[in-house]
């Protein structure tokens, strides 16, 4: 008799502790769908215009740059979405960069974001998703697109510092065989005078 009222409460026990586990389940997923992650109002940095008209010519940047842009603010299931497109998309973005815009600076900003893609990616897929690193995950990838971004402005603006600079170095070597003329027709004059 005693062993069977061991074995009731034991099987009491372990049925409630089941049923209890199954209804703290149903609310956490619920809930989940629900959760916004990510911080909606991350200002990224914008494009000059210079750099998009070069990064049209880039294939998937412009549809990466807008997953990226939108990931914030949304529900797990979008964010599985949008990180599994990032990951393809950096796959091409990272094999096609162009000539006009391959720096190793560039190129280094490009390998960060994919990494933080496909990191955020995994922690999103995940059967038990730690909330707290996917939402650290989802900062990191803001920081990485906006440098990403910043480093293709900059290129753009040393591109045109450069380019003032072998205008101006240019304009000055006009200048200075203008006044060498002047300078060699004065001495010729000089010299027919003299005669």
């Amino acid at each position: 008799m005693k062993y069977l009222l061991v074995l009731f409460i034991t099987l009491f026990y372990i049925s409630c502790k089941n049923s209890s586990e199954e209804i703290s389940v149903i609310p956490e997923n619920q809930k989940t769908d629900h959760i916004l992650y990510g911080n909606k109002n991350y200002k990224f940095s914008n494009l000059t215009e210079n750099a998009k008209t070069e990064v049209m010519r880039w294939g998937a940047f412009e549809d990466f740059e807008t997953q990226a842009k939108s990931i914030n603010g949304n529900t797990i299931e979008s964010i599985k979405e949008k990180s599994k497109q990032m990951v393809s998309l950096l796959d091409s973005i990272t094999k096609k960069i162009p000539d006009t815009l391959y720096t190793k600076a560039i190129y280094s900003r490009v390998i960060v974001a994919k990494t933080r893609s496909n990191l955020l990616n995994q922690e999103v897929n995940k059967a038990h998703i730690d909330s707290a690193r996917l939402q650290n995950y989802i900062n990191e990838m803001n920081i990485s697109v906006n440098n990403l971004i910043i480093q293709i402005n900059e290129k753009f603006e040393k591109d045109a510092i450069d380019l003032q600079k072998i205008d101006n170095e240019k304009q000055e070597l006009e200048n200075q065989k203008r006044f060498l003329d002047s300078v060699y027709k004065v001495e010729l004059r000089d010299q027919k005078n003299k005669l």
